[in-house]
């Protein structure tokens, strides 16, 4: 259900982080228009699709040109968000829709980077695809667990940790940087052991939280039990 449209944009609390308060000057001016945040969700979405078949090529320049695109869409993925907070345009079936595009981006970002490095490692102990699909099944469990203990305990429980207006999933930026200097051969290494292991934290924290709904579900029956054996 759509909230009610703030008095003021302006009310709204600016963003943390440097690339979310660029999105929201750059989607202020959208608000009143036809424009909503499900049309910047399929934006961002085109944009990342496309840059993952660009690095999947296996061309050193339609690489370049595909961690461009990645880059780019990662700063179009705040404008959904801010947008809709301005304007007053929130809802769950447009945050799902948000969180099923940056998966489905993300993990085929992994996978066009494990094609691409086939092409020019072929000989590699581990098949440069399947690398790709490790690091993208793990980022596929990390946004189903971020978004089951979001349901859980609201999105203060997947907030990620931040620096000086830099957030993890910042170092997509720098992509268009691996590219040009032929690092995505130690990229995909290194996601393909990192990934994994975040996963294992972010599926340990999942079950910390689910044990604790749990037990304050448990301790709530006992106190309405307690409550109606004290009535009686």
């Amino acid at each position: 259900m759509t909230k009610p449209c703030p008095p003021n944009p302006e009310a709204v609390p600016e963003p943390s982080t440097w690339d979310a308060r660029l999105a929201r000057r750059l989607v202020t001016p959208l608000v009143g228009t036809p424009v909503t945040p499900n049309h910047l969700t399929t934006l961002r979405l085109a944009i990342g699709l496309a840059g993952a078949y660009y690095l999947s090529l296996g061309q050193f320049w339609m690489c370049t040109l595909g961690a461009l695109l990645i880059a780019l869409s990662n700063l179009v993925d705040h404008t959904d968000g801010e947008l809709a907070r301005i304007s007053g345009q929130s809802s769950k079936i447009g945050h799902f829709y948000d969180l099923a595009a940056d998966a489905l981006v993300t993990v085929l970002l992994f996978l066009g980077i494990g094609f691409y490095v086939a092409v020019h490692h072929p000989s590699m102990i581990v098949p440069a695809q399947w690398l790709g699909a490790i690091a993208g099944v793990a980022v596929a469990l990390i946004f189903f667990l971020r978004m089951r203990v979001e349901s859980m305990v609201g999105k203060s429980g997947t907030k990620q940790a931040s620096m000086a207006g830099f957030e993890t999933e910042d170092v997509l930026y720098l992509l268009p940087v691996v590219t040009i200097l032929n690092g995505m051969t130690p990229f995909l290494v290194a996601a393909s052991i990192g990934a994994p292991l975040f996963a294992v934290y972010v599926a340990i924290d999942y079950q910390r939280v689910n044990r604790q709904m749990k037990q304050r579900a448990q301790a709530s029956h006992a106190d309405k039990s307690n409550d109606f054996q004290a009535v009686r």
